[in-house]
Protein backbone atom coordinates (compact mmCIF):
# COMPACT_ATOMS: atom_id res chain seq x y z
CA UNK A 1 0.00 0.00 0.00
CA UNK A 2 1.26 3.71 -1.26
CA UNK A 3 1.72 6.45 1.26
CA UNK A 4 -0.30 8.35 -0.45
CA UNK A 5 -3.50 5.98 -0.51
CA UNK A 6 -2.91 5.19 3.59
CA UNK A 7 -3.24 8.90 4.09
CA UNK A 8 -6.53 9.07 2.05
CA UNK A 9 -7.64 6.02 3.94
CA UNK A 10 -6.48 8.01 7.47
CA UNK A 11 -8.64 10.72 6.25
CA UNK A 12 -11.88 9.02 5.10
CA UNK A 13 -11.52 6.95 8.29
CA UNK A 14 -11.33 10.14 10.67
CA UNK A 15 -14.15 12.12 8.67
CA UNK A 16 -16.38 9.30 8.55
CA UNK A 17 -19.43 10.03 7.14
CA UNK A 18 -19.03 13.55 6.61
CA UNK A 19 -16.48 12.84 3.57
CA UNK A 20 -18.68 10.28 1.74
CA UNK A 21 -22.11 12.91 2.38
CA UNK A 22 -19.56 15.73 0.61
CA UNK A 23 -18.35 13.44 -1.63
CA UNK A 24 -21.96 12.94 -2.68
CA UNK A 25 -22.59 16.36 -2.92
CA UNK A 26 -20.46 17.63 -4.86
CA UNK A 27 -19.95 14.29 -7.67
CA UNK A 28 -24.09 14.86 -8.02
CA UNK A 29 -23.57 18.53 -8.45
CA UNK A 30 -20.83 18.24 -11.39
CA UNK A 31 -22.07 15.41 -12.98
CA UNK A 32 -25.63 16.63 -12.77
CA UNK A 33 -24.85 20.30 -14.45
CA UNK A 34 -21.94 19.40 -16.84
CA UNK A 35 -23.37 19.03 -20.50
CA UNK A 36 -21.63 17.85 -23.54
CA UNK A 37 -23.29 18.50 -26.97
CA UNK A 38 -26.37 20.03 -24.35
CA UNK A 39 -26.88 16.37 -22.79
CA UNK A 40 -25.88 15.57 -19.36
CA UNK A 41 -22.80 13.61 -18.64
CA UNK A 42 -24.87 11.40 -16.90
CA UNK A 43 -27.98 9.88 -19.24
CA UNK A 44 -31.28 10.29 -18.25
CA UNK A 45 -31.19 6.63 -18.07
CA UNK A 46 -28.44 6.43 -16.02
CA UNK A 47 -30.21 9.32 -13.26
CA UNK A 48 -33.03 7.70 -13.56
CA UNK A 49 -31.17 4.26 -11.49
CA UNK A 50 -30.08 6.70 -8.95
CA UNK A 51 -33.49 8.19 -8.72
CA UNK A 52 -35.23 4.64 -8.27
CA UNK A 53 -32.54 4.04 -5.57
CA UNK A 54 -33.31 7.51 -3.47
CA UNK A 55 -36.99 6.72 -3.95
CA UNK A 56 -36.60 3.15 -2.52
CA UNK A 57 -34.59 4.04 0.62
CA UNK A 58 -36.99 7.25 0.96
CA UNK A 59 -39.81 4.56 1.20
CA UNK A 60 -37.55 2.42 3.59
CA UNK A 61 -36.84 5.83 5.94
CA UNK A 62 -40.42 6.52 6.38
CA UNK A 63 -40.92 3.04 7.41
CA UNK A 64 -37.86 3.18 9.81
CA UNK A 65 -38.09 6.53 11.75
CA UNK A 66 -40.94 5.43 13.76
CA UNK A 67 -39.27 2.01 14.36
CA UNK A 68 -36.28 4.74 15.60
CA UNK A 69 -38.39 6.92 17.78
CA UNK A 70 -39.68 3.70 19.56
CA UNK A 71 -36.40 1.78 20.03
CA UNK A 72 -34.65 4.60 20.92
CA UNK A 73 -36.59 7.27 22.70
CA UNK A 74 -39.00 4.25 25.04
CA UNK A 75 -35.48 2.61 26.84
CA UNK A 76 -34.32 5.92 27.14
CA UNK A 77 -37.55 7.61 29.01
CA UNK A 78 -37.49 4.10 31.33
CA UNK A 79 -33.81 4.66 31.90
CA UNK A 80 -34.70 8.48 33.39
CA UNK A 81 -36.20 6.96 36.29
CA UNK A 82 -39.51 8.46 37.98
CA UNK A 83 -38.25 12.05 37.17
CA UNK A 84 -38.71 11.09 33.20
CA UNK A 85 -41.70 13.44 33.50
CA UNK A 86 -39.67 16.61 34.44
CA UNK A 87 -36.60 15.78 32.06
CA UNK A 88 -39.53 15.45 29.06
CA UNK A 89 -40.88 18.95 30.37
CA UNK A 90 -37.56 20.51 30.66
CA UNK A 91 -36.30 19.40 27.15
CA UNK A 92 -39.79 20.49 25.81
CA UNK A 93 -39.51 24.08 27.22
CA UNK A 94 -35.92 24.24 26.12
CA UNK A 95 -37.11 23.36 22.45
CA UNK A 96 -39.71 25.75 22.64
CA UNK A 97 -37.62 28.46 23.82
CA UNK A 98 -35.02 27.51 21.24
CA UNK A 99 -37.79 27.97 18.69
CA UNK A 100 -39.09 31.28 19.62
CA UNK A 101 -36.04 32.85 20.00
CA UNK A 102 -35.35 32.05 16.19
CA UNK A 103 -38.69 33.59 15.48
CA UNK A 104 -38.34 36.92 17.45
CA UNK A 105 -34.92 37.18 15.78
CA UNK A 106 -36.04 36.78 12.53
CA UNK A 107 -39.25 39.24 12.70
CA UNK A 108 -36.78 41.96 14.11
CA UNK A 109 -34.34 41.30 10.99
CA UNK A 110 -37.29 41.07 8.72
CA UNK A 111 -38.99 44.39 9.76
CA UNK A 112 -35.37 45.86 9.57
CA UNK A 113 -34.68 44.81 6.44
CA UNK A 114 -37.17 43.99 4.15
CA UNK A 115 -39.04 47.21 3.22
CA UNK A 116 -36.01 48.73 1.20
CA UNK A 117 -34.78 45.06 0.35
CA UNK A 118 -38.07 43.97 -1.28
CA UNK A 119 -39.06 47.32 -2.58
CA UNK A 120 -41.12 46.79 -6.04
CA UNK A 121 -40.40 43.27 -5.46
CA UNK A 122 -43.15 40.60 -6.92
CA UNK A 123 -43.13 36.90 -6.10
CA UNK A 124 -46.31 35.94 -8.29
CA UNK A 125 -44.19 34.19 -10.81
CA UNK A 126 -42.19 31.59 -8.95
CA UNK A 127 -43.57 28.23 -9.21
CA UNK A 128 -42.85 24.98 -7.08
CA UNK A 129 -40.36 23.52 -8.52
CA UNK A 130 -40.27 20.09 -10.12
CA UNK A 131 -38.43 16.64 -10.66
CA UNK A 132 -36.63 15.91 -13.65
CA UNK A 133 -35.85 12.01 -12.54
CA UNK A 134 -38.57 9.76 -12.34
CA UNK A 135 -38.18 6.26 -10.61
CA UNK A 136 -38.52 3.56 -12.83
CA UNK A 137 -40.82 1.94 -10.16
CA UNK A 138 -42.39 2.77 -6.93
CA UNK A 139 -42.64 0.22 -4.08
CA UNK A 140 -45.20 1.28 -1.18
CA UNK A 141 -43.24 0.64 2.33
CA UNK A 142 -46.24 2.06 4.98
CA UNK A 143 -44.69 2.82 8.44
CA UNK A 144 -46.49 0.58 11.51
CA UNK A 145 -47.18 3.73 12.78
CA UNK A 146 -47.29 7.30 12.26
CA UNK A 147 -44.32 9.51 13.06
CA UNK A 148 -45.98 11.25 16.21
CA UNK A 149 -48.42 8.25 17.21
CA UNK A 150 -44.64 6.35 17.62
CA UNK A 151 -43.76 9.40 19.56
CA UNK A 152 -46.66 9.56 21.81
CA UNK A 153 -46.73 5.93 22.30
CA UNK A 154 -42.81 5.23 23.45
CA UNK A 155 -43.78 8.86 25.85
CA UNK A 156 -47.07 6.26 27.30
CA UNK A 157 -44.64 3.23 27.36
CA UNK A 158 -41.33 4.83 28.34
CA UNK A 159 -42.65 6.58 31.38
CA UNK A 160 -44.97 3.36 32.23
CA UNK A 161 -41.65 1.39 32.13
CA UNK A 162 -40.33 4.32 34.81
CA UNK A 163 -42.75 3.69 37.22
CA UNK A 164 -43.55 -0.07 37.44
CA UNK A 165 -41.12 -2.52 38.90
CA UNK A 166 -38.63 -3.79 36.09
CA UNK A 167 -39.28 -6.78 34.51
CA UNK A 168 -39.27 -8.76 30.67
CA UNK A 169 -41.33 -5.48 28.83
CA UNK A 170 -38.21 -3.71 30.05
CA UNK A 171 -35.52 -6.27 28.61
CA UNK A 172 -37.58 -6.73 25.62
CA UNK A 173 -37.29 -3.01 24.82
CA UNK A 174 -33.32 -2.77 25.45
CA UNK A 175 -33.28 -5.66 23.14
CA UNK A 176 -35.29 -3.73 20.71
CA UNK A 177 -33.00 -0.64 20.63
CA UNK A 178 -30.17 -3.07 20.00
CA UNK A 179 -31.78 -4.21 16.53
CA UNK A 180 -32.16 -0.19 15.90
CA UNK A 181 -29.18 0.59 16.41
CA UNK A 182 -27.50 -2.49 14.21
CA UNK A 183 -29.87 -1.30 11.45
CA UNK A 184 -28.69 2.04 11.97
CA UNK A 185 -25.04 1.51 11.94
CA UNK A 186 -25.28 -1.46 8.93
CA UNK A 187 -28.43 -0.35 6.53
CA UNK A 188 -28.99 3.49 7.18
CA UNK A 189 -25.84 5.41 7.49
CA UNK A 190 -23.85 3.24 4.91
CA UNK A 191 -25.79 3.72 2.16
CA UNK A 192 -27.13 7.54 2.93
CA UNK A 193 -24.55 9.12 1.22
CA UNK A 194 -25.38 7.04 -2.10
CA UNK A 195 -29.40 8.37 -1.29
CA UNK A 196 -27.84 11.74 -1.03
CA UNK A 197 -26.04 11.44 -4.36
CA UNK A 198 -29.77 10.53 -6.04
CA UNK A 199 -31.15 13.71 -4.50
CA UNK A 200 -28.66 16.06 -5.62
CA UNK A 201 -28.36 14.66 -8.89
CA UNK A 202 -31.89 15.44 -9.69
CA UNK A 203 -32.09 18.83 -8.33
CA UNK A 204 -28.70 19.59 -10.40
CA UNK A 205 -30.47 17.52 -13.46
CA UNK A 206 -33.79 20.20 -13.11
CA UNK A 207 -32.09 23.60 -12.11
CA UNK A 208 -35.88 24.63 -10.75
CA UNK A 209 -35.10 25.15 -7.35
CA UNK A 210 -31.79 27.25 -8.23
CA UNK A 211 -34.48 29.15 -10.67
CA UNK A 212 -36.69 29.76 -7.69
CA UNK A 213 -33.59 30.41 -5.38
CA UNK A 214 -32.61 33.20 -8.02
CA UNK A 215 -35.40 34.97 -8.02
CA UNK A 216 -35.65 35.24 -4.18
CA UNK A 217 -32.18 35.61 -3.48
CA UNK A 218 -32.60 38.62 -1.41
CA UNK A 219 -34.44 36.78 1.02
CA UNK A 220 -32.60 34.07 0.32
CA UNK A 221 -29.67 35.60 1.43
CA UNK A 222 -31.24 37.10 4.99
CA UNK A 223 -32.69 33.69 5.39
CA UNK A 224 -29.14 31.88 5.32
CA UNK A 225 -27.19 34.35 7.06
CA UNK A 226 -30.18 34.07 10.05
CA UNK A 227 -29.34 30.33 10.47
CA UNK A 228 -25.56 30.59 10.56
CA UNK A 229 -27.05 33.47 13.61
CA UNK A 230 -29.34 31.05 15.11
CA UNK A 231 -26.67 28.07 15.28
CA UNK A 232 -23.86 30.43 16.28
CA UNK A 233 -26.40 31.96 19.48
CA UNK A 234 -27.33 27.61 20.17
CA UNK A 235 -23.70 26.86 20.39
CA UNK A 236 -22.56 29.39 22.45
CA UNK A 237 -25.36 28.93 24.84
CA UNK A 238 -24.63 25.48 24.14
CA UNK A 239 -20.74 25.92 25.42
CA UNK A 240 -21.28 28.26 28.44
CA UNK A 241 -23.32 25.72 29.82
CA UNK A 242 -21.59 22.47 29.10
CA UNK A 243 -18.59 24.06 29.36
CA UNK A 244 -17.19 23.34 26.08
CA UNK A 245 -15.89 24.76 23.15
CA UNK A 246 -18.64 25.95 20.84
CA UNK A 247 -16.99 26.44 17.22
CA UNK A 248 -15.10 22.72 17.92
CA UNK A 249 -19.04 21.63 19.05
CA UNK A 250 -20.79 22.76 16.30
CA UNK A 251 -18.07 21.52 13.64
CA UNK A 252 -18.81 17.89 15.28
CA UNK A 253 -21.81 18.15 14.10
CA UNK A 254 -21.62 19.14 10.14
CA UNK A 255 -22.15 15.99 9.33
CA UNK A 256 -25.72 15.79 10.41
CA UNK A 257 -26.09 19.32 9.04
CA UNK A 258 -24.59 17.94 5.19
CA UNK A 259 -26.79 14.74 5.75
CA UNK A 260 -30.19 17.00 6.90
CA UNK A 261 -29.12 19.21 3.54
CA UNK A 262 -29.63 15.97 1.14
CA UNK A 263 -32.52 14.51 3.00
CA UNK A 264 -34.57 17.31 3.86
CA UNK A 265 -35.85 15.19 7.11
CA UNK A 266 -35.15 15.60 10.96
CA UNK A 267 -36.05 12.52 11.56
CA UNK A 268 -34.10 10.42 8.65
CA UNK A 269 -30.95 12.47 9.78
CA UNK A 270 -31.44 10.80 13.31
CA UNK A 271 -28.73 8.56 12.87
CA UNK A 272 -26.19 10.76 12.12
CA UNK A 273 -27.14 13.35 14.18
CA UNK A 274 -27.37 10.86 17.58
CA UNK A 275 -23.72 9.34 16.07
CA UNK A 276 -21.84 13.25 16.21
CA UNK A 277 -23.79 14.09 19.28
CA UNK A 278 -22.06 11.50 21.12
CA UNK A 279 -18.69 12.38 19.68
CA UNK A 280 -19.34 15.94 21.11
CA UNK A 281 -19.32 14.07 24.55
CA UNK A 282 -22.77 13.72 25.72
CA UNK A 283 -24.09 9.95 26.93
CA UNK A 284 -25.41 7.46 25.28
CA UNK A 285 -28.47 8.03 27.63
CA UNK A 286 -29.11 11.40 27.37
CA UNK A 287 -28.30 11.65 23.26
CA UNK A 288 -30.80 8.33 22.58
CA UNK A 289 -33.72 10.39 24.35
CA UNK A 290 -33.18 14.07 23.00
CA UNK A 291 -31.69 13.64 19.99
CA UNK A 292 -35.06 11.32 18.72
CA UNK A 293 -37.28 13.62 20.64
CA UNK A 294 -36.08 17.16 19.30
CA UNK A 295 -35.94 15.48 15.66
CA UNK A 296 -39.96 16.13 16.12
CA UNK A 297 -40.50 19.11 17.96
CA UNK A 298 -37.04 21.25 17.53
CA UNK A 299 -37.83 23.37 14.32
CA UNK A 300 -35.75 26.85 15.10
CA UNK A 301 -34.66 26.54 11.63
CA UNK A 302 -38.03 26.08 9.91
CA UNK A 303 -39.73 28.28 12.08
CA UNK A 304 -37.50 31.22 10.98
CA UNK A 305 -37.88 30.24 6.98
CA UNK A 306 -41.53 29.98 7.12
CA UNK A 307 -41.72 33.70 9.34
CA UNK A 308 -39.32 34.84 6.32
CA UNK A 309 -41.62 33.94 3.56
CA UNK A 310 -44.69 34.79 5.26
CA UNK A 311 -43.25 38.22 5.55
CA UNK A 312 -41.89 38.90 2.53
CA UNK A 313 -45.37 37.91 0.79
CA UNK A 314 -47.44 39.79 3.37
CA UNK A 315 -44.95 43.21 2.33
CA UNK A 316 -45.03 42.45 -1.25
CA UNK A 317 -48.59 41.78 -0.96
CA UNK A 318 -50.14 44.50 0.20
CA UNK A 319 -51.52 42.68 3.50
CA UNK A 320 -52.42 44.33 6.60
CA UNK A 321 -50.35 42.40 9.71
CA UNK A 322 -50.53 44.41 13.01
CA UNK A 323 -47.58 43.72 15.36
CA UNK A 324 -49.80 41.93 17.61
CA UNK A 325 -50.37 39.75 15.14
CA UNK A 326 -46.95 39.07 13.76
CA UNK A 327 -46.19 37.94 17.94
CA UNK A 328 -49.40 36.01 18.13
CA UNK A 329 -48.10 34.06 15.03
CA UNK A 330 -44.84 33.48 15.91
CA UNK A 331 -46.13 31.82 19.47
CA UNK A 332 -48.60 29.28 17.67
CA UNK A 333 -45.97 28.30 14.97
CA UNK A 334 -43.39 27.56 17.72
CA UNK A 335 -46.56 25.11 19.26
CA UNK A 336 -47.69 23.97 15.40
CA UNK A 337 -43.91 22.90 15.01
CA UNK A 338 -43.87 20.47 17.87
CA UNK A 339 -46.67 18.69 16.19
CA UNK A 340 -45.65 19.24 12.90
CA UNK A 341 -43.83 15.72 11.82
CA UNK A 342 -39.67 15.29 10.76
CA UNK A 343 -40.23 14.08 7.25
CA UNK A 344 -39.57 16.73 4.06
CA UNK A 345 -41.95 19.96 3.75
CA UNK A 346 -43.52 18.69 7.47
CA UNK A 347 -43.21 22.19 8.99
CA UNK A 348 -44.72 24.22 5.67
CA UNK A 349 -47.73 21.32 6.05
CA UNK A 350 -48.30 21.85 9.41
CA UNK A 351 -48.43 25.81 9.56
CA UNK A 352 -50.73 25.82 6.25
CA UNK A 353 -53.75 26.28 8.97
CA UNK A 354 -52.10 29.10 10.57
CA UNK A 355 -50.86 31.18 7.64
CA UNK A 356 -54.48 31.07 6.46
CA UNK A 357 -56.20 31.80 10.13
CA UNK A 358 -53.86 34.37 11.71
CA UNK A 359 -52.37 36.03 8.56
CA UNK A 360 -55.36 35.38 6.00
CA UNK A 361 -53.39 34.16 3.47
CA UNK A 362 -55.89 32.92 0.25
CA UNK A 363 -54.98 29.59 -1.63
CA UNK A 364 -52.39 30.95 -3.91
CA UNK A 365 -50.43 32.87 -1.10
CA UNK A 366 -50.51 29.66 0.48
CA UNK A 367 -49.41 27.66 -3.02
CA UNK A 368 -46.43 30.69 -2.73
CA UNK A 369 -45.60 29.70 0.96
CA UNK A 370 -44.85 26.13 -0.45
CA UNK A 371 -43.45 26.53 -3.24
CA UNK A 372 -40.66 29.09 -1.66
CA UNK A 373 -40.20 26.81 1.21
CA UNK A 374 -39.79 23.72 -0.48
CA UNK A 375 -36.63 25.28 -2.74
CA UNK A 376 -35.56 26.01 0.48
CA UNK A 377 -36.52 23.21 2.88
CA UNK A 378 -32.79 21.39 3.25
CA UNK A 379 -31.66 24.70 4.46
CA UNK A 380 -34.11 24.83 7.55
CA UNK A 381 -33.84 21.10 7.92
CA UNK A 382 -29.75 21.01 8.45
CA UNK A 383 -30.18 24.06 10.92
CA UNK A 384 -33.24 22.39 12.76
CA UNK A 385 -30.88 19.17 12.99
CA UNK A 386 -27.80 20.76 14.38
CA UNK A 387 -29.64 22.72 16.94
CA UNK A 388 -30.88 19.04 18.33
CA UNK A 389 -26.86 18.82 19.15
CA UNK A 390 -27.24 22.18 21.19
CA UNK A 391 -29.88 21.42 23.40
CA UNK A 392 -28.49 17.63 23.64
CA UNK A 393 -25.69 19.73 25.63
CA UNK A 394 -27.56 21.43 27.64
CA UNK A 395 -29.77 18.74 28.62
CA UNK A 396 -26.94 16.33 29.33
CA UNK A 397 -25.21 19.22 31.39
CA UNK A 398 -28.33 19.53 33.39
CA UNK A 399 -28.62 15.54 33.99
CA UNK A 400 -24.52 15.34 34.95
CA UNK A 401 -24.66 12.83 32.29
CA UNK A 402 -26.52 10.69 33.63
CA UNK A 403 -30.46 9.74 34.17
CA UNK A 404 -32.19 7.65 36.37
CA UNK A 405 -31.56 6.88 40.40
CA UNK A 406 -28.35 6.05 41.42
CA UNK A 407 -29.48 4.12 44.63
CA UNK A 408 -31.74 1.58 42.96
CA UNK A 409 -29.93 -1.64 42.87
CA UNK A 410 -32.80 -3.74 40.61
CA UNK A 411 -32.59 -0.24 38.21
CA UNK A 412 -28.61 -1.11 37.98
CA UNK A 413 -29.08 -4.44 37.35
CA UNK A 414 -31.35 -3.74 34.41
CA UNK A 415 -29.67 -1.26 33.14
CA UNK A 416 -26.39 -3.28 32.77
CA UNK A 417 -28.44 -5.97 30.26
CA UNK A 418 -26.30 -5.41 27.11
CA UNK A 419 -28.79 -6.08 24.28
CA UNK A 420 -25.88 -6.18 21.69
CA UNK A 421 -24.11 -8.71 23.76
CA UNK A 422 -27.54 -10.84 24.19
CA UNK A 423 -27.68 -10.99 19.96
CA UNK A 424 -24.84 -12.04 19.69
CA UNK A 425 -25.32 -14.87 21.80
CA UNK A 426 -28.53 -15.76 19.38
CA UNK A 427 -27.46 -18.20 16.81
CA UNK A 428 -27.95 -17.36 13.35
CA UNK A 429 -31.45 -19.47 13.19
CA UNK A 430 -32.76 -17.32 15.36
CA UNK A 431 -32.72 -20.04 18.45
CA UNK A 432 -30.95 -19.51 22.08
CA UNK A 433 -27.16 -20.75 22.25
CA UNK A 434 -26.69 -24.39 24.01
CA UNK A 435 -25.40 -21.91 27.01
CA UNK A 436 -28.51 -19.65 27.21
CA UNK A 437 -30.41 -23.16 27.22
CA UNK A 438 -28.79 -24.49 29.97
CA UNK A 439 -28.80 -21.36 31.90
CA UNK A 440 -32.43 -21.10 31.78
CA UNK A 441 -33.45 -24.22 32.25
CA UNK A 442 -31.10 -24.34 35.59
CA UNK A 443 -32.79 -21.90 36.74
CA UNK A 444 -35.89 -22.84 36.30
CA UNK A 445 -35.40 -26.23 38.51
CA UNK A 446 -36.97 -29.32 38.06
CA UNK A 447 -40.50 -29.29 38.82
CA UNK A 448 -40.44 -26.63 35.52
CA UNK A 449 -43.04 -27.50 32.64
CA UNK A 450 -42.09 -28.81 30.03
Amino acid sequence: MSKRTAAVRRVIAKGGILVWVLVAIILALLLGSVRIGGNPLIPQVAGRVFATFSDLFSQFLSFSIPLIIIGLVTPAIADLGRGAGKWLGITTAIAYASTLFSGFLTYGVCAALFPRLLAGMSLSDVEEPDSALESYFHIEMPAAVPVMTALLLSFVIGIGLSLIPRGVLRKGFIEFRAIITRLIERIIIPLLPLHIFGIFLDLAYTGDAWTVMHTLLRVVVVVLVLEVVILSVQYAVAGAVGRKNPVRALGMMMPAYLTALGTSSSAATIPVTLAQTKRNGVSDAVASFTIPLCATIHLAGSTSKIFAFAFAIVLTQGLGVSAVQWAGFIFMLGITMVAAPGVPSGAIMAATGLLSSMLGFDEKQVGLMIATYIAMDSFGTATNVTGDGAIAIVVDRLAGGRFGVDGDPENARELSFDGMKYLDRVSVEGVVSPEELAASAEAAGPDAAS
